[in-house]
């Protein structure tokens, strides 16, 4: 462990000197593994690096590490120059072009690379864009690349792209059958002759297409057929024929790829970009759990929008520019915001945002046999690389600061279908659910109540993010049409979390455990929510009951949390050897609650700089591996700025140390930065713990809305009818507890819903065009 001062020292220089030499500049750095088309759970491209790999040293992979083959070549004044992939072409002579530079942003990742006299831009963009769920369901990534002369002089320049089969399953030996369509667009599409829709085998979808696509113009030609064919075509002609292959085979039989080429002409000054599109699609995308264990098949909400999947291509296609500067924008609020904290920090960001998005889909309901309910949104979530489940509530929870800090809208989006679910009744325990389905996208619900059992971290999560959305959007609409679910759960922690029974929390791996001091701080602040929520509700005497037993708890807490010697928290009771970070005082923060002291705060942090390890503050004393995204909570509670940058600089060390090769881990040794195995987890979402705390403002504010879905649920918001008396139990307060709901779902009686203030009169907003297709 280092000391404090060994720690701030050691710290000060950041990533400086860890980070492996390339050839090439990096910004802000060389991760381990560079997002290339990263929109969704199967649509998640990537460039494992490890120490230093080109764009042309390895295929791109699937964040499993499985390889899908995406090959690009440039012909420059008759020259071959492969700048993607690693495509071997027996008997067939070309260059490979050389990396100058790599920058990594929140939406881009642009290589620069040299093709002899030319130098290529190239440049992946995978949108995020919150504002607009048509836009952010678009399961699409742009590719795009321009060329410049890098001697004065013009050339002509052709530029060749295509993808293969291996983008339909993680299974070669499946047969694939395609399609090429010419229209305003030609567009590539591939799918397995044999799909088997809602099926994930080996985190693959076994159904759907990927797409390869560009606009038309008479500058393109295409061609599809065996992989080595079209390359060599283009190579020796810069040209591909307009030809399609009909013999339909395995993806591993003389691999089939799906090629697109322009023409660039003679260039000297940079030329437009050449835009290709690449993607993966299924319909319906989701089947959800609704009222009478009926299953309700949800599509991508762009369905809404268009009239055909070419035409929302091509509208893509033709929204290049336009997204392309929405992007710009963002990246740069993003990277502002997170400067005034730290140019550490500001570096976290790129490898945050996307990977959080990118294990999301938005989706809307059906109407009839074709007919869409644009209105009914609900975005779902997979558990990438876990164990697959659905809208997992702590999980959400890691991710929580990131959609509170860049849209809240997104945060009850995915809150919705816990809510709803459970609001049917036919999950039967009193605790919140852990998810809302074993395996995506199946959102199927645990009826028998077997899932993944957390009683007190699920519930205490559902009601910190509640209020937490409710304080930033002046959106009551939670609260009031789910307000006996949250009583229920804010009862359930009243009698269970001050003692907590052996139980697990979000930290898994580490194990079931009694008593655990990090969980109960959970518990009691998802109390103190509830006497919030019920507040806002205008439920005057559970919220004064509620607030008096989270007073006393945490005095109780504090006796049963403290070190023999009062110099930190123990990880569990009575356990005076044993410490941990105790990332969920984050709550406690977010909600503006104070409800712990400061003096723990200030114990904590002082514990915390003399217990660093190389890449940081690992989880508590049964492991060694740190969490990224709990050390960003984590370093959002310290009262030293000095220990805070020690936080973020160990996982900026980490995250640029050049030892992995693998989408970002948030799991990782603080003894020497090696990854372990979860990687491209939408926990780093988590990373932005500081940004959510600086102001009620978000970067898209939301407005009020009172959609729930349509689950075929009623509504459990009833804090007034009903209700009974608050009848005593025997707890370590003296407060008493409110009564279980007994009343009806309907709107309450007296409903007040009003905040204290008014946070939408704070929100900032930056002007973010939306285009629609």
């Amino acid at each position: 462990m280092l000391t404090l001062a060994a720690a701030i020292v050691y710290f000060a220089v950041g990533y400086v000197g860890v980070e492996a030499a390339t050839p090439w500049t990096a910004k802000p750095f060389n991760p381990a593994s560079v997002p290339l088309a990263v929109r969704s759970p199967y649509l998640s491209a990537w460039l494992n690096q490890g120490q230093g790999t080109a764009l042309n040293d390895a295929w791109p992979s699937f964040w499993t590490g499985s390889t899908l083959g995406w090959a690009g070549f440039a012909k420059v004044d008759g020259m071959a120059y492969n700048w993607m992939g690693v495509p071997a072409i027996p008997g067939v002579t070309f260059e490979k072009a050389t990396q100058k530079s790599l920058e990594v942003t929140s939406t881009q990742s642009i290589f620069v690379m040299t093709a002899g006299p030319v130098d290529l831009t190239i440049t992946f963009l995978s949108p995020v864009e919150p504002a607009s769920p048509t836009n952010q369901s678009f399961p699409f990534s742009y590719l795009a690349v321009s060329a410049a002369s890098n001697d004065g002089k013009d050339h002509i320049v052709q530029v060749y792209a295509d993808i293969s089969a291996e983008w339909i399953s993680g299974d070669d030996t499946l047969e694939a059958q395609w399609n090429t369509t010419v229209g305003d667009a030609v567009i590539h599409e591939v799918q397995l002759a044999a799909p088997q829709p809602f099926v994930d085998i080996g985190s693959r979808a076994q159904y759907g297409s990927a797409f390869h696509a560009t606009l038309k113009t008479a500058d393109v030609t295409f061609q599809t057929g065996q992989d080595i064919v079209l390359r060599t075509q283009f190579i020796n002609n810069g040209a591909l024929p307009n030809a399609e292959d009909s013999n339909f085979r395995a993806v591993q039989q003389n691999w089939p790829v799906f090629a697109l080429a322009h023409d660039l002409g003679p260039v000297n000054a940079a030329s437009s970009p050449v835009v290709f599109a690449v993607g993966h699609v299924r319909d319906p995308a989701i089947q959800y759990i609704v009222q009478g264990n009926q299953l309700q098949q949800r599509s991508l909400a762009f369905w809404s929008q268009t009239a055909s999947i070419d035409a929302a291509i091509t509208a893509f296609l033709n929204d290049y520019s336009d997204a392309l500067e929405r992007a710009k924008t963002l990246d740069a609020r993003v990277d502002s915001d997170a400067s005034k904290i730290s140019a550490d920090y500001a570096s976290l960001m790129p490898l945050s945002v996307r990977q959080a998005f990118g294990a999301m889909e938005v989706t809307v309901s059906k109407t009839g046999i074709d007919g869409f309910n644009g209105s009914d949104v609900l975005i779902f979530m997979k558990g990438i690389s876990s164990d697959g489940n659905v809208n997992t509530a702590d999980v959400i929870f890691s991710a929580w600061p990131l959609f509170l800090y860049i849209n809240p809208m997104v945060g009850k989006q995915l809150l919705l279908p816990l809510f709803e679910y459970q609001a049917t009744g036919q999950y039967p325990n009193a605790w919140a659910a852990h998810d809302i389905g074993a395996t995506y996208p199946n959102a199927t619900g645990h009826n028998d109540g077997n899932d993944l059992q957390m009683p007190v971290e699920e519930s205490g999560n559902m009601l910190i993010m509640t209020l937490s959305y409710t304080q930033r959007t002046n959106d009551t609409s939670l609260i009031r049409n789910y307000y006996n679910l949250l009583d229920q759960w804010a009862r359930y922690l009243v009698q269970n979390s001050l003692t907590p029974a052996l139980q697990l929390s979000s930290d898994v791996l580490a194990g079931a455990l009694a008593n655990q001091t990090n969980l109960a701080i959970k518990g009691i602040i998802g109390i103190k929510a509830m006497s919030e929520i019920a507040a806002i509700a205008g439920d005057t005497e559970r919220s004064t009951n509620y607030s008096t037993i989270a007073s006393v708890y945490v005095q109780d807490w504090e006796k049963l949390a403290m070190s023999s010697d009062g110099t930190h928290l123990t990880l569990a009771y009575g356990n005076s050897s044993s410490w941990g970070i105790a990332y969920n005082l984050y709550a406690d923060k977010l909600l503006g609650t104070d409800l712990f002291p400061k003096s723990i705060y200030d114990l904590q942090t002082k514990w915390y700089g003399s217990h660093a390890n190389p890449f940081g503050l690992p989880l508590d004393t049964r492991v060694t591996y740190a969490k990224s995204d709990w050390q960003m909570l984590t370093a959002a509670t310290v009262t030293d700025d000095s220990i805070r940058n020690v936080f973020i600089s160990s996982v900026l060390k980490y995250a640029a140390d050049g030892k992995n090769a693998k989408p970002f881990s948030d799991m990782y040794s603080s003894l020497d930065g090696t990854a372990q195995d979860p990687r491209a987890r939408p926990l780093v979402g988590g990373h932005l713990a500081l940004l959510a705390l600086q102001s009620n403002a978000s970067i898209f504010p939301s407005s009020p809305s009172d959609s729930t879905g349509s689950s075929g649920a009623t509504p459990t918001g009833s804090p007034s009818e009903g209700s009974g008396q608050p009848v005593a139990v025997t707890v370590t307060s003296t407060a008493s507890i409110p009564s279980t709901p007994g009343g009806t779902n309907s709107a309450p009686s007296g409903w007040k819903g009003t905040l204290g203030f008014n946070v939408g009169a704070v929100c900032i907003s930056i002007v973010l065009g939306v285009f629609v297709y």
